[in-house]
């Protein structure tokens, strides 16, 4: 695991694999926190229960069904649509445009795509912000996964079936180490985005995911130095 990478390294990959939220924008953003609210009240509504008590079913729910929707679906049948609407309805001024991140998405070579737990619609609107969202070929959300979220084998299986993506010939970017876990073992190359600094800013200790070290080839603390390096245009 390195920190600076060699951009011989990166000369095969003609598949650029972006996860969303505290990937392409930085951690510091917090627009994550806005969601992890609209959750907790969801299952307070949904639960009746008070605030408290439905965050940290919200948190157990996450660490067991790897998202907050598929457990409530698979414990309460709630509508996923319904879930997707309501917590995604934030305020997305918080995300600063990213135009010298654009620049070097833009200038990979080949394919690139956005992978996550979220909506095609959250991804759209945040990408957006960023003024990056024309650069990517597609979206692969959690619909599209089928409402099964990373880290489950079965939805990189139909990432990769659907796209036609060769395990060798591609990167994915990541916050969460867990998430790189199964791209290693299909042979991409994997780099954990860390908070900037790598700062132990993380919401919950359990997600720095320290046992999955061995599925993180490359880390960075900044994904836009990252790709301006393996392009041969960072700043000296």
């Amino acid at each position: 695991m390195t920190n600076r990478p060699d951009p011989i390294r990166f000369a095969h990959v003609r598949d650029w694999v972006f996860d969303l939220d505290n990937t392409l924008y930085p951690h510091h953003t917090n627009l994550f926190a806005q969601i992890d609210v609209k959750m907790t009240a969801y299952v307070s509504e949904l639960l009746r229960l008070p605030r408290d008590e439905a965050r940290a079913l919200q948190k157990e729910l996450y660490k067991e069904y790897g998202t907050t929707l598929n457990g409530l679906m698979t414990l309460h049948g709630i509508d996923p649509d319904d879930f997707l609407e309501k917590v995604h309805d934030i305020d997305y001024s918080w995300v600063a445009p990213a135009p010298l991140l654009g620049e070097a998405i833009r200038a990979l070579p080949g394919r690139k795509f956005i992978f996550t737990n979220g909506d095609r619609g959250h991804a759209e609107r945040t990408a957006r912000r960023l003024g990056i969202l024309d650069h990517f070929d597609d979206i692969f959300d959690i619909v599209a996964a089928g409402l099964t979220p990373k880290p489950a084998r079965k939805t990189y299986d139909r990432f990769v079936e659907l796209h036609g993506v060769v395990g060798p010939n591609a990167v994915m970017f990541e916050d969460l180490a867990r998430n790189l876990a199964v791209p290693k073992a299909m042979g991409m190359t994997t780099v954990l985005v860390v908070p900037n600094n790598f700062e132990p800013t993380f919401s919950e200790i359990w997600e720095r995911d320290p046992s999955f070290d061995d599925a993180v080839d490359f880390v960075t603390d900044d994904l836009t130095e990252f790709l301006r390096t393996i392009l041969g245009t960072a700043a000296a």
